[in-house]
């Protein structure tokens, strides 16, 4: 049976924070808001919550699980090296709708999926993530939706798509962005934009210079 909480009320957000903080280590799943969408995650160390996250989208291995941690320094021992763009970016954005693929850290044991050596990592701009994340560490989060199905902006809309997969949903109202992350590959000597998202391409370039696209009309 899941629960809910309502975050706006503050006796019941901290029962809830509570409550997703000790699923997350018992393995379950948790719904919770960000600064783009709702998302639904797990500890992004256990192999059985990353397939739990993918089941409950009704998603394949082919697509890893993004990563949400509460401070740079968690984001840093994720990652083999941010390298100057990295860090850059990490300043003008972070916390905030922007996702870092890297490569990740080598001695870490994990398994978010077919990820090649990378790992998408996100420092979302949301109070009730930060808090969570700060409590859980490192989670591996994807929208809250099934896939092929618009995501959550709502804790409504996601609890109507993951019902019953998830423990515990944590309701921050609604999503005022409703566009998801920008995503970045920072894996090649060029930054390559993955996805456009909530932050434009012309910001990110103002930052890095050159960006690389698969338009043909743009840099790179």
């Amino acid at each position: 049976m899941s629960r809910r909480f309502d975050c706006a009320d503050p006796e019941q957000r901290a029962d809830g924070l509570l409550a997703a903080s000790s699923a997350v280590r018992a393995g379950e799943l948790v719904v919770l808001p960000t600064d783009t969408v709702y998302g639904v995650g797990g500890d992004a160390f256990s192999l059985s919550s990353v397939n739990a996250v993918l089941a409950a989208k009704g998603r394949g291995r082919d697509v890893p699980v993004p990563v949400l941690v509460g401070t740079v320094r968690a984001a840093s021992a994720l990652i083999d090296n941010l390298g100057v763009a990295g860090n850059d970016l990490v300043e003008a954005f972070w916390p905030g709708p922007l996702t870092l693929v890297c490569r990740a850290n080598r001695s870490l044991s994990w398994d978010l999926g077919e990820t090649k050596g990378t790992v998408a990592v996100r420092m979302p701009l949301h109070p009730v993530a930060l808090e969570l994340l700060k409590e859980t560490g490192p989670m591996a989060v994807s929208s809250a939706n099934r896939h092929g199905s618009p995501p959550a902006t709502t804790a409504d809309e996601a609890e109507k798509q993951l019902g019953d997969s998830v423990s515990v949903y944590l309701d921050g109202g609604p999503c005022h962005a409703g566009t998801p992350s920008t995503i970045l590959d920072l894996t090649t000597p060029i930054p390559r934009l993955l996805r456009r998202g909530a932050i434009p391409a012309d910001k990110i370039r103002a930052i890095v210079g050159f960006l690389a696209t698969d338009e043909p009309s743009a840099d790179g």
